[in-house]
């Protein structure tokens, strides 16, 4: 259940991504030929890399993606390396859940005040960002928690396994 919402979100990102290349294409294109940008292209491109960064986080978080140090991890026994890898998942745990609570306020004012960005033609409304940061640390949280059980539980190596495909 939770890797098949991590991939949706990636793949949400991927479809995203593409959009934006669409995005900044006519952007330039404009410019180029007419003299004239794409209005609005900017704030779309700027609300738009946070939630890219965001909805790519949690399957990265459970595929191990992370960036991470080996030296001091290879040079420790298992029990030692299962410490690590504890401690690791709950300071992601408790990162998100903090980003989670730290933004549900903001994301909350933003949507009651009808907060957006940019001016003239194209204005766009940054409560959706904000939501999506919420929800995402929220799963990248529940992520690193789900870890950390598999992994005290012995069944770290097979879900892997699975989602490596062996």
């Amino acid at each position: 259940m939770i890797e098949r919402i991590a991939q949706t979100t990636h793949v949400v990102s991927t479809f995203w991504v593409l959009v934006l290349a669409a995005i900044v294409l006519v952007d330039v294109l404009g410019r180029y030929f007419f003299g004239q940008p794409l209005l609005g292209a900017t704030e779309v491109i700027k609300n738009s890399v946070v939630s890219i960064t965001f909805l790519q986080l949690p399957l990265a978080i459970y595929r191990g993606g992370m960036i991470r140090s080996t030296i001091l991890y290879d040079a420790l026994g298992p029990n030692w390396q299962r410490g690590l890898r504890s401690f690791s998942n709950v300071l992601g745990l408790l990162l998100f859940l903090g980003m989670a609570f730290s933004g549900w306020g903001p994301a909350l004012e933003a949507l009651d005040v009808s907060e957006y960005e940019g001016e003239g033609a194209l204005r766009v409304p940054t409560y959706p960002v904000r939501f999506l940061v919420v929800v995402t640390s929220v799963i990248a949280s529940y992520i690193y928690l789900h870890l950390m059980i598999l992994d005290w539980t012995g069944r770290l190596g097979l879900e892997k396994q699975q989602v490596a495909g062996v």
